[in-house]
């Protein structure tokens, strides 16, 4: 059970937009922590232990064993929907442990994500655009997958770190082809379930801060690009 006390933060009721960071330069080590930051972590500490458990529960009761592993991330492929605590604590992250170069390639890659979205059919104002031909070889994936691995995983958002299967790994490869004759991925529903109440702490904390949580949830290429100031970003 999630100790309320031990979650919850005291934060002044702002609109949306004065929760989005200034987009200050100069990122690195000293970049400061937040309250928000400090919640979100500590939520995802306990959901971790959540998860521990409830897979060693699955191994030892029913022989079930995760197939998920360093190099797997086809799931990485998926639209990611992300909170607005969850975007934040990303930023973070990103502005402290991340190389300027590391940020710089990362703006790309978030950035051609963008335009492979845009160039989605019913996604651009005149509706009959073609996608650029710089992108008719891009295969979309979250822009924080480096060589197949998470280069935030610490701070990975809760949908990502409660996502288990036990079949094959080609089951999840094929879950992005519309195409494939492959059955469905087996997620470890089990494990949802047991991290549910810190996904419910993180809605509480949002929604106390006066938000509309449920209007606080995109794309986590959107989020990413808001959080992080970059021209490209929609606009709020």
């Amino acid at each position: 059970m999630v100790s309320r006390a031990s979650l919850e933060f005291p934060i002044e009721r702002r609109g949306l937009m004065d929760l989005i960071e200034n987009r200050d330069v100069g990122f690195g080590a000293d970049w400061p922590v937040t309250a928000r930051e400090v919640f979100v972590t500590g939520v995802y500490r306990q959901a971790d232990a959540a998860t521990a458990c409830g897979l060693d529960r699955l191994r030892s009761e029913e022989g079930i064993v995760p197939t998920c592993g360093l190099g797997c991330c086809c799931c990485c492929r998926y639209l990611i929907p992300v909170n607005i605590a969850e975007a934040h604590t990303l930023a973070q992250y990103i502005k402290r442990e991340l190389s300027t170069e590391q940020i710089e390639t990362l703006r790309v890659r978030t950035q051609r994500w963008h335009q492979w979205d845009d160039s989605r059919p019913g996604r651009h104002r005149s509706g009959d655009v073609e996608a650029p031909t710089e992108l008719s070889d891009y295969e979309p994936c979250c822009p924080l997958l480096v060589d197949g691995a998470c280069i935030a995983y610490p701070v990975r958002p809760m949908i990502c770190r409660t996502h288990f299967v036990c079949s094959h790994p080609r089951c999840c490869c094929a879950a992005n082809n519309p195409e494939s004759t492959e059955e469905a991925p087996t997620a470890l529903r089990s494990v949802v379930t047991a991290t549910r109440p810190f996904s419910t702490a993180i809605q509480d904390h949002i929604e106390n801060a006066g938000l509309d949580f449920s209007r606080s949830i995109m794309l986590l290429p959107h989020w990413l690009a808001i959080k992080m100031g970059w021209d490209f970003a929609l606009s709020l």
